[in-house]
């Protein structure tokens, strides 16, 4: 990896954990809340693309291994990858990986504002909702016993908050393409 390259996983990195300073949202009705921290995940693959946004998610994870209270709620330690809910924390990786993948396949800068910010918000939704879930659903079924179906709909809750954060996502890949595109220098 190059300086620059370091520097913007780095930036990233810190960027998530930043997102965790953000009290978290209690629905109520389930004991999960709502944080921002998908989002920084979903940025890290719109801006960085595949291989440096999914190292930017793997540098808060090993903050996170080695004790630090970086996600919401100054949570950290190892005790949390033994969580039913630790899926998620796991599908960040491939989340920001196939939103950065997709990202760098589907938007370029000859196309439209419009095209590349639609773009982007596709390219979230799939990695940052959909990849993130499979994982996260998956896990919490097998790990809390709860049955497949019981884990989706119970997830469902959260869908209309990320996909709030895939549009600011768009938002933002879109704002980076046209004042430093970092995208399209691929590492």
């Amino acid at each position: 990896m190059s300086t620059r390259d370091l520097v913007l996983t780095a930036l990233f990195a810190a960027i998530i954990v930043a997102l965790g300073l953000l009290p978290p949202i209690f629905l109520g009705f389930i004991p999960v809340p709502i944080t921002a921290q998908s989002l920084g995940v979903m940025m890290a693959g719109v801006v960085l693309g595949a291989r440096r946004g999914a190292i930017a998610v793997l540098i808060v994870l090993l903050l996170v291994a080695i004790g630090l209270p970086v996600l919401s709620g100054g949570r950290g330690g190892l005790a949390i990858f033994a969580s039913p809910t630790a899926g998620f924390l796991i599908g960040w990786i491939f989340a920001a990986f196939v939103t950065g993948y997709l990202s760098e396949r589907l938007v370029n800068d000859q196309q439209s504002a419009l095209v590349q910010t639609v773009s982007f918000f596709l390219t979230a939704m799939a990695g940052g909702i959909v990849v993130l879930y499979a994982f996260g659903i998956t896990y919490l079924a097998t790990v809390a016993g709860l049955g497949f179906t019981r884990a989706f709909v119970g997830s469902m809750a959260f869908i209309p908050g990320d996909v709030i954060k895939a549009f600011v996502a768009a938002l933002l890949g879109r704002a980076v393409m046209v004042g430093y595109p970092l995208l399209p220098v691929r590492a």
